[in-house]
């Protein structure tokens, strides 16, 4: 079967073809960089890395870009109390999130561009919207999107304009100054006190972008006016993919995406992860907790991404036993030459293809560590072949030499059962887990494989 995604804006699954053939533009909504991502925001990242895994797995040329929102009410709200500029700020949690990054296993997106440094881009948008109608200017100089001009509003969210209230979504909020709507978002948002040093002198006025015009300009610019596939939280659904569509679409005239793509939440109790209902973890919490950040990345895959799936301290070392039992079969099978394995490889590819089934596709993975038919080599082969999509690491797995003590332990061990010393000979396996080794009897002698 041919690659089908879920797009959000059709509500149904479609066989995925490309614009230019044998390529796929691709847009992710990457983090407001103002504090430290918790480890559901980073669903979406590995979701998107998953996505490009895939595409390239599948022949495809991906050009992938992730935005970085470094201007919005919370970025300057929070650099001012911590007394830095907003470069200095916003750079030191961009570090941090591409270390995150570097450490789920995510691969470099080709252009990672930063809001302050798009602004003539956004400028320029704003100015065709005034021109052609759909924007306006209020008394203290912002300039809003005239959501009524635009007659497909609300086709990805499927919500009617006239049912909207006073700050029923908190993204609203922060765009409401002098507009003629609720309804209406700021593009640009005029420079008041409370903005300090933020602002820029340009054709339309002294102040900053709104939020959803940042992604359509940097969208656009990297991707052009029509590109594949956009992909973002369920979260992002409305407003602000809404309002991308609607600003987009009346600035070039175009279709802006072909597919829109979103991750489910990560629930704590049932409710989404959040820091304003301050239920959230980070993935330093996981690295305190003596837990690798690849079992989180691991626990991710175990669900489709468009399953709500919640969160437990249970639920990922649950994971991390699996991952960590997988990769030491993995790590004993003999380091020889083999194929991969096309019948495992066509099921491993019809789950993929059908909207990134994940959770099947790991099964098929399980399958072919288990197959005593298949060689050592042959299983290495198609497990580091899946593990191009995975991404969970397998290709730099290696059984390094065991230290002199390990080996004193196993002989020492190996002693005590030639003498029937079985209470001896468990205190000794005890020794060597506490070092970090797990030991196996074989029929050719004990195993012992390091504890992952």
């Amino acid at each position: 079967m041919a690659l089908e995604l879920y797009n959000t804006l059709t509500r149904t699954k479609e066989k995925f073809m490309p614009l230019t053939p044998h390529h796929v533009g691709l847009y992710t909504c990457g983090p407001t960089v103002y504090n430290y991502p918790h480890i559901g925001n980073y669903r979406a990242y590995v979701f998107a890395d998953l996505l490009k895994r895939h595409l390239e797995y599948s022949g495809y040329e991906v050009t992938h870009v992730m935005n970085l929102t470094d201007v919005d009410d919370k970025t300057i709200k929070v650099s001012q109390e911590e007394g830095k500029s907003l470069k200095e700020f916003t750079e030191f949690y961009s570090k941090e999130f591409f270390r995150d990054l570097e450490s789920l296993h995510i691969e470099k997106a080709d252009e990672y561009p930063r809001a302050t440094d798009h602004i003539n881009e956004m400028v320029e948008l704003i100015s065709t919207l005034l021109d052609k109608g759909y924007a306006y200017k209020s008394d203290d100089g912002s300039i809003y999107f005239s959501v009524e001009k635009y007659k497909d509003y609300g086709q990805l969210s499927h919500i009617d304009t006239t049912e909207l209230k006073e700050g029923a979504s908190g993204r609203i909020i922060a765009d409401e100054y002098s507009k003629d709507s609720v309804n209406d978002f700021a593009l640009w948002k005029a420079w008041d006190e409370s903005d300090g040093d933020v602002f820029w002198d340009t054709k339309i006025g002294k102040g900053r972008p709104g939020w959803h015009i940042e992604c359509s300009a940097m969208s656009t610019k990297y991707l052009g006016k029509n590109f594949d596939i956009h992909t973002g939280g369920v979260d992002l659904i409305f407003p602000h993919h809404e309002n991308e569509i609607a600003q987009s679409t009346c600035c070039t005239n175009s279709s802006f995406v072909n597919y829109w793509l979103h991750n489910e939440w990560v629930l704590v109790d049932g409710k989404k992860m959040s820091k304003s209902l301050n239920n959230f973890y980070r993935l330093s919490d996981i690295e305190k907790k003596g837990i690798s950040v690849v079992a989180y990345r691991y626990w991710l895959l175990m669900a489709q991404y468009r399953t709500a799936i919640n969160f437990t301290w249970e639920a990922l070392e649950a994971a991390e036993s699996a991952l960590k039992h997988l990769m030491s079969l993995y790590i004993q099978l003999k380091d020889e030459k083999g194929v991969i394995q096309e019948t495992y490889k066509k099921e491993f590819i019809q789950y993929m293809d059908n909207d990134l089934d994940t959770p099947r596709a790991l099964t098929v993975l399980w399958e072919v560590i288990k197959d005593s038919t298949l060689s050592d080599g042959d299983k290495r082969a198609t497990i580091i072949d899946f593990d191009r999509v995975f991404g969970l690491g397998f290709k730099d797995l290696k059984l390094e030499p065991l230290p002199d003590n390990i080996i004193q332990l196993v002989d020492q061990r190996e002693t005590a059962r030639k003498e029937h010393n079985w209470d001896e000979a468990d205190v000794l396996r005890t020794a060597i887990q506490k070092e970090g080794y797990e030991v196996k009897d074989t029929d050719h002698g004990p195993l012992i494989t390091p504890i992952l």
